[in-house]
């Protein structure tokens, strides 16, 4: 393993701050900046090298920053963020001239940023997505700029002035090809059309964290929640019954990747596309997620989770993060499973030197289903441990631990276990008779 230490980089937010402060200082200082630091919102100065300065009016200028993600993957990472800055003055009545002059700041979303069009985000429906992290950034850029000038009896900032005592300054941020890279991303299923978003609680990206995963999942959940709510308020309205919602569990259904959550609404028919959440590898988080989201709305998840026969191996051997496990530890447990459950030497022996899980699965089906019945029941029994663990570390007075509904497909998508139809006392009773390892 290299001992290289890995880079951070800087997130979209901080890539829109530190274009914007750009074009400021080049409107009011005639001076187009190589460099700009930004403070991020964890307190760090961030150095952001700029790529490109012009001027488009008298009043308004054009910065573009080549977004670095560092050493964590990211779609976003070498794309163009820039920002539009135009600049002019008012009177406010109340604030002498004496005084500082005020700062009037208006933040919007441009072409490539995408616009919100469904509840359950930090950004209301029909305003471009900017979270309020980067806007944040944005406003002490600006600010910053201000306070240095103010202080310095500026002579620029006096004729931008002339006899007004406020300041106003517009920011349009824009992402050239934010509307292509938008469709590698899950935006479209979040609701959030038209480019991608601008985003960052800190401003810097920690290199291999998975936290931009994880916060996809929660904000894929959130939606699915408040979609849900929302439709089916509509449908209570309509029959003049304003707590029917109440009467029913939000439903969520937990795929790894985009090919088994094609199956899943083939056999999901009736459930809105917001329902389904790719989870990745995060069997843990996507819990974790699930429990905090059903506390915040009060209301009741019914949870499916439909995964090829590798992933469902890892989840019920309860592995929080599925890709982190290790292939021999994963066929030994199968291998030990096997034998407890068909009493075959010959099974045992052929799944602990099976390469992968797709050649251990040979062996074991159709011949041994009662094998691939025990996996789906660990499954279910991995996902309620995790949610119990999440309800404990919330500290919830209430019980809103989800219904686990697990389902294991081969590897041609054909389902081949599905807890719902299973008799739970065959899992009873394998683990009554079982030595598990």
């Amino acid at each position: 393993m290299s001992s290289k230490e890995l880079r951070s980089g800087f997130t979209t937010g901080a890539a829109a701050a530190a274009a914007t402060k750009a074009a400021l200082l080049y409107l009011i200082k005639k001076e187009a900046f190589q460099n700009v630091v930004i403070r991020s919102l964890s307190g760090e100065n961030l150095s952001i090298a700029i790529s490109s300065t012009k001027k488009i009016s008298e009043n308004s200028t054009q910065s573009i920053v080549i977004k670095d993600a560092g050493d964590d993957p990211d779609v976003t990472h070498k794309a163009e963020i820039g920002a539009t800055v135009s600049i002019s003055s008012s009177i406010k009545v109340g604030n002498e001239q004496s005084q500082p002059p005020l700062v009037e700041i208006n933040i919007k979303g441009g072409k490539g940023v995408g616009v919100v069009t469904k509840p359950g985000l930090e950004v209301l429906p029909r305003n471009h997505a900017i979270n309020s992290g980067p806007k944040k950034m944005i406003k002490e850029a600006i600010l910053d700029i201000f306070s240095q000038l103010f202080r310095q009896n500026d002579k620029e900032l006096k004729s931008i002035l002339k006899d007004k005592n406020c300041v106003v300054v517009d920011v349009e941020v824009f992402v050239p090809k934010g509307e292509e890279l938008a469709k590698k991303t899950l935006n479209e299923r979040l609701g959030i059309l038209g480019g991608i978003s601008i985003l960052g609680t800190t401003g810097i990206v920690k290199p291999m964290s998975h936290s931009a995963y994880i916060a996809t999942i929660k904000s894929g959940v959130s939606v699915a929640l408040a979609t849900r709510d929302l439709a089916t308020n509509n449908r209570a309205d309509a029959h003049k019954d304003k707590n029917a919602h109440k009467d029913k569990d939000a439903k969520l259904v937990f795929t790894t990747g985009r090919r088994s959550e094609k199956v899943a609404m083939l056999l999901f028919p009736d459930l809105p596309d917001e329902a389904f959440i790719q989870i990745g590898d995060f069997f843990q988080a996507s819990l974790q997620a699930s429990i905090e989201a059903a506390i915040k709305e009060d209301t009741k998840i019914d949870v499916s989770i439909v995964v090829f026969f590798g992933k469902a191996v890892k989840m019920a051997m309860g592995f929080a993060h599925t890709h982190a496990a290790k292939s021999e530890l994963t066929m030994k447990n199968l291998s030990n499973w096997a034998k407890s459950i068909t009493d075959s030497y010959e099974l045992s022996q052929n799944i602990a030197n099976a390469n992968t899980a797709r050649h251990a699965f040979s062996y074991i089906y159709p011949d041994y289903p009662k094998v691939i019945d025990y996996v789906g029941s660990k499954i279910v029994e991995s996902a309620d441990r995790f949610a119990s663990e999440a309800l404990k570390s919330l500290n919830s007075s209430l019980d809103y631990s989800p219904k686990i509904r697990a389902v294991i497909l081969d590897f041609d998508g054909n389902k081949i276990f599905d807890s719902k139809i299973f008799d739970q006392t065959d899992s009873q009773s394998f683990n009554q008779n079982m030595e598990i390892v």
